[in-house]
């Protein structure tokens, strides 16, 4: 029987590859730069993590390779979504709401209390610039 250890997600992400086979990755200053290194720019990957913060993103993200789930787990948050007709916000105000990102979409958190999220997130080619 293969040995088994039981992790926790606000200490290490999981990377699924094209295969969809799962790495373990520890949540440190150089997890950004080991993903794009250790993944081939992370092409075909898909990144599972744990974020808890408690103020709004300084900064609107897009992700051009897939849609990207978002869970609640605590807390609550209005996530914005520019679209073509304008920003939509969408509120997750219970444990386990969520949402699904489309791909090719800019978006942002905004939050006043501590909140916890879960993200599958495309990764490859994931975009970020100012509020």
């Amino acid at each position: 029987m293969p040995n088994r250890t039981t992790l926790n997600i606000a200490e290490a992400f999981v990377v699924l590859n094209q295969q969809k086979q799962a790495s373990i990755e520890q949540l440190d200053a150089e997890l950004y730069q080991r993903l794009n290194t250790n993944y081939a720019g992370f092409q075909g990957c898909e990144l599972i993590s744990c974020v808890e913060f408690e103020q709004d993103w300084l900064s609107w993200e897009i992700h051009p390779q897939g849609d990207e789930t978002v869970i609640l787990l605590s807390g609550q948050v209005t996530l914005v979504v520019q679209q073509a007709s304008g920003e939509q916000e969408l509120l997750l105000a219970e444990a386990g709401d969520f949402v699904v990102i489309p791909s090719n979409t800019w978006h942002c958190a905004r939050t006043k209390v501590k909140t916890k999220l879960l993200f599958i997130t495309p990764g490859e080619g994931t975009q970020h610039k100012p509020l």
